[in-house]
């Protein structure tokens, strides 16, 4: 008999349950719709009718994880969980590649009736339609809707600053990474505050573009990777169509009207145990004065915080050889910019680990503060040369 009901009903939920006994479950994750794709899931488990689940120990079994999109994110990996839906932490994890086609054992004794668990602490639609209403009715801060996509949700954006250089700021091309709109709240509170000091040199220098979500739909349905036509945007930039990738078509329309300075793409990275960033060194007109300006970018972040680090990361392209349907790279290339994919891990910093919460949501809008910062610093650099 089962002492447990499991539902992801809900917003970014995604799980399917195989069997439960006592309280124990068997589970697997439901792939992107029209995809292979596989790895996010998002769940709430509470008792049965007339049922507790406080104090008891719940036992949470993932299986078939080895045909996942990432299996070799699942080593050393520990699930969040939260019993409010503010603080997320980490519970006791698991992982036995041999057990059941690959087995993620989550182990939890909630204190209340209920407990959710995720990949990373999501980024709800809710909380994105709440940043964006809260700060589109500031002073100074434009709202544009650029498009709407396969499911009819807007694609959203937010402008502000005065200067000349343009800057385009953009996460969640996977949605399943949310993390990347955690960020952007920490990006958009020195952005758009006229009380802060990094925020109001850079509108002077700047005018930003912000994109905090890029895959809302993929994002709703609990998908990883995907957008509602099962497609990664982040391979549509070289030739988006309406019909498979709206949301690329949208902002790239939208960055050739305004062009690109400087850019960040938002994401992050189920097997690196660390913050790292990724170029566009294989582009085919790669100018030395783009790839210094990168380099000169992650030098003064890595300088300005602990939780930036450049020894681990993607191995480097070849020259001539880089992939332009990817927006980091399409955008150094159509707009000479210097553009940049950053990207945080599932997992911890492991420089600057946090055994309660591993990187977390705290963490990832620290980082977007701390990367304006580095932004800051970078265009004053610029301004003495």
């Amino acid at each position: 008999m089962t002492s447990i009901q499991i539902s992801s009903a809900f917003d970014s939920g995604n799980i399917e349950v195989l069997s439960t006994q006592g309280t124990t479950a068997r589970l697997k994750i439901r792939r992107d719709h029209c995809s292979d794709f596989f790895q996010w899931f998002h769940f709430r488990v509470s008792g049965a009718p007339g049922r507790s689940i406080a104090g008891e120990e719940l036992v949470l079994k993932i299986t078939g994880l080895n045909a996942s999109a990432y299996p070799m994110g699942w080593p050393e990996y520990r699930a969040c969980a939260s019993e409010d839906r503010q603080f997320w932490g980490r519970a006791e994890t698991s992982w036995d590649g041999s057990e059941d086609g690959g087995t993620l054992t989550i182990r939890h004794t909630p204190e209340g009736e209920l407990a959710w668990f995720a990949y990373f602490a999501p980024y709800t639609m809710e909380r994105h339609h709440d940043l964006i209403s809260s700060l589109s009715g500031l002073e100074d801060v434009d709202y544009r809707l650029l498009g709407t996509t396969l499911d009819g949700r807007p694609l959203d954006c937010l402008s502000m600053g005065e200067g000349e250089a343009q800057v385009w700021l953009y996460a969640r091309q996977h949605p399943g990474e949310s993390m990347a709109e955690w960020w952007m709240e920490g990006a958009l509170e020195v952005l758009a505050d006229p009380a802060d000091s990094v925020g109001r040199e850079l509108r002077k220098r700047c005018r930003f573009h912000v994109v905090p979500n890029m895959n809302p739909d993929g994002s709703a349905r609990g998908h990883l990777r995907t957008n509602a036509a099962g497609v990664n945007l982040n391979r549509e930039w070289e030739t988006p169509s309406a019909e498979k990738s709206p949301e690329v078509l949208a902002i790239l329309a939208a960055m050739d009207e305004t062009g690109v300075d400087f850019a960040m793409d938002i994401h992050g990275d189920e097997a690196i145990p660390a913050v790292f960033m990724a170029g566009f060194e294989g582009i085919p007109s790669l100018k030395a004065e783009q790839k210094q300006g990168y380099d000169r970018y992650t030098a003064i972040l890595e300088r300005r915080t602990p939780d930036f680090q450049t020894k681990l990361g993607y191995p480097i392209t070849r020259p001539g050889k880089g992939n332009l349907t990817m927006s980091t790279n399409q955008l150094a290339e159509r707009f000479g910019a210097v553009s940049m994919t950053l990207e945080m891990p599932f997992k911890d910093h492991d420089e600057a680990a946090d055994p309660r919460q591993g990187w977390s949501p705290e963490r990832s809008a620290q980082l977007g503060k701390d990367c304006m910062g580095a932004l800051l610093e970078w265009f004053v650099e610029r301004e003495r040369k």
